[in-house]
């Protein structure tokens, strides 16, 4: 009998992890996770797939825990022996690490490193995923590959600089399975609702509802390139199933500014930006990362990676759920192409 394989997840609550979790569960892996412990509930995008420890064949298991607490990490590395460890957990909003840089680079960076030190002295064979991000290059001539160098721009992207180079180094130095993943900009309908995409579909799903006139935003030419995630979290599965470690770039090849993201979702929705869209300069960031653009080639190649959802379809879905959110009808052609793209897809609806 084959031994089930366990996965361990940092950032399970968040919107990759949630996702994350549903992948490894449709592949009949035993899944835990780390969360914070807080005085309310912030497990929400895991309520498709929770069920309570009591039921019979639970395959999803919940553990309290912090990146800055390398003996809670320890704890749970021990207990479980997982084969895969994704690191998704970070003090992940830009322009919030403006404000908290300590905080930042302290959960960001050494927390990665917390985490890779249990994992050497634990003497497990347990093979690593880094979250790293687009985030890192900064003002890096794109379009970017794993070959173009970092240059970050906020303490955000250098603490991923620094949880990047961690990884690479137990790698090279410790022979450990540890690959980076950077992602460029993936949504959906889990987004946080304090960055930009999410914000503007939730705004425009309240505006419709009569419950929000007033949409407040910072730089709108700043350009990304912007992917579907469930589709970046099966990257991450295949990366881990690789023969050897690596560092692969994730992203679509297309790039499109906020001002284009809103445009698509307002229009969309049969609004005009101009009656409703201000700009607050609160939400500009002391320094700006201008153009980001992915070069796919390796992870294409090694990864067979083939993103099916493009620019103008994740709008249309993130703006659909939103209005469902909102108790509104949505306008359906968001979900049309969920339907058609994925028609056995294995993540639960939004």
């Amino acid at each position: 009998m084959v031994d089930m394989k366990k996965a361990l997840i940092t950032g399970i609550t968040g919107q990759d992890g949630s996702y994350l979790a549903e992948l490894l569960l449709s592949k009949g892996y035993e899944v835990h996770g780390i969360m914070r412990r807080a005085s309310t509930f912030n497990t929400a995008r895991l309520d498709g797939i929770y069920r309570d420890y009591h039921e019979e064949g639970v395959k999803l298991f919940l553990h309290y825990g912090d990146l800055s607490d390398s003996e809670q990490i320890s704890n749970i590395i021990y207990n479980i022996e997982p084969s895969e460890v994704y690191h998704l957990g970070a003090q992940s909003h830009v322009r919030v690490s403006f404000d908290t840089p300590t905080y930042t680079g302290d959960i960001t960076a050494l927390g990665t490193t917390r985490l890779l030190e249990v994992i050497r002295r634990s003497k497990l064979q347990i093979r690593f995923y880094q979250a790293s991000s687009s985030e890192m290059f900064g003002t890096a001539a794109p379009p970017q590959s794993e070959k173009t160098p970092f240059e970050p721009r906020s303490p955000y992207a250098c603490s991923k600089v620094y949880a990047y180079w961690m990884a690479k180094n137990y790698r090279d130095g410790y022979g450990m399975f540890a690959s980076n993943g950077i992602l460029f900009n993936h949504e959906s309908p889990r987004r946080g609702q304090t960055f930009v995409t999410r914000k503007i579909t939730r705004a425009i799903a309240a505006i419709l509802a009569g419950r929000q006139s007033a949409l407040y935003l910072g730089n709108l030419e700043a350009k990304r390139d912007w992917g579907y995630a469930p589709e970046y979290v099966e990257a991450m599965w295949r990366i881990l199933q690789l023969k050897k470690p690596g560092d692969y770039v994730l992203g679509t090849g297309e790039t499109h500014s906020v001002r284009e993201f809103l445009e698509a979702a307002f229009s969309y929705a049969n609004l005009d930006p101009k009656k409703h869209v201000k700009i607050d300069k609160r939400y500009f960031r002391p320094t700006e990362v201008d153009y980001l653009i992915a070069d796919p080639s390796k992870a294409r190649k090694d990864l067979g990676l083939d993103l099916k959802v493009k620019f103008d379809g994740l709008v249309k879905i993130m703006v659909d759920a939103d209005m469902r959110a909102a108790g509104l009808r949505p306008i359906g052609k968001g979900d049309k192409i969920l339907e058609d793209l994925f028609p056995k897809r294995w993540w639960s609806a939004d």
